[in-house]
């Protein structure tokens, strides 16, 4: 016998009748008179060809069959009960997103904005990835796993939403300017300690470094090549902001860094060298995105072309 098609006024009547063995206290939890309860479980007991209750004189007795019937359907609704909690808190938890980039731009550049997604879009939770490899984005129910990438795009499997170019200048901490008794030119990087950042891309492509930018300034005979490597940005800025040195740095990691005047750049807004990467925000190749991750792609989209309209006019 299907479910469906057993009278749930009677199931209700039963159950009521069945936690306290009265037809008077069950009518009194549904607002019912006792002989409306008493007919209501008739019509279940001859639905299912079963009594469900001794019926004495002076009241009523679940029996074996009563009472395995009582158990299926107090465990039935506290499944139900859990469902619709479930639903509740589902519809209460904001969408996940799962958002992957290269560590220094997610350090440097992402973190310092998110405060401003968090207070002006918000309405989904971000789970932040800190790393290079790329795991095909693909949308998860509400929310969705996506990837930022520098290279030179445009990458496979995927749909590519550029953000901005990138470019490299070198930078270092005001007091290393301030031993100086002339303004600094390049050809004075020969006695200073040059900071470079070793790394590629997933694609395999090296990034630019200190020798390309000697080579675009002319002076790649005179200054020797750098003395000090890192595999992070964070790491080689933290020892430009403290002096140890003249690191080559591009302008979407330092430009924050600049504005705050922990770093300047010794030869002001001349020899830009420009990165042939980009900074690609990566999406599922296809279908739509949920309402609130798309609100977040919009938010990133936008904040990023702003930045690169101001940054690349301050660099160049």
């Amino acid at each position: 016998m299907k479910i469906e098609r057993l009278p749930l006024n009677a199931l209700r009547a039963f159950a009521e009748a069945a936690r306290t063995e009265s037809f008077k206290h069950a009518a009194s939890r549904l607002g019912v008179t006792p002989g409306a309860v008493s007919r209501q479980i008739k019509q279940l007991e001859d639905r299912l060809g079963i009594s469900l209750f001794a019926r004495h004189a002076n009241g009523v007795q679940l029996n074996a069959a009563g009472r395995q019937l009582a158990k299926d359907i107090d465990s039935g609704l506290e499944r139900i009960a859990a469902g619709v909690m479930a639903a509740q808190e589902s519809a209460r938890r904001a969408p996940m997103l799962t958002l992957s980039a290269p560590p220094s731009f997610m350090q440097l550049w992402l973190l310092p904005r998110l405060a401003d997604f968090d207070a002006n879009v918000g309405g989904i939770d971000i789970s932040l990835e800190a790393t290079q490899s790329l795991t095909i984005p693909a949308w998860q129910g509400d929310g969705a796993r996506l990837a930022i990438r520098y290279g030179r795009g445009p990458w496979p499997d995927v749909t590519n939403h550029r953000l901005f170019g990138d470019e490299l200048f070198p930078v270092c901490a005001p007091s290393l300017l301030e031993r100086n008794d002339r303004p600094m030119e390049p050809a004075d990087l020969a006695h200073h300690t040059l900071l470079e950042v070793g790394w590629c891309s997933t694609q395999g492509a090296t990034f630019p470094g200190w020798q390309a930018w000697l080579e675009a300034v002319g002076i790649a005979d005179r200054v020797a090549p750098p003395q000090r490597r890192y595999s992070l940005y964070g790491l080689a800025m933290d020892q430009a902001i403290a002096g140890r040195g003249i690191m080559l740095a591009t302008h979407t990691v330092a430009m924050d860094r600049l504005e705050s005047g922990v770093l300047v750049r010794p030869f002001g807004e001349c020899h830009v060298l420009a990165s042939p990467m980009t900074y690609d925000l990566l999406t599922p190749p296809s279908g739509e995105a949920p309402p609130a991750v798309a609100r977040f792609i919009d938010w990133l989209l936008n904040e990023a072309a702003a930045f690169e309209q101001a940054t690349i006019g301050k660099s160049r």
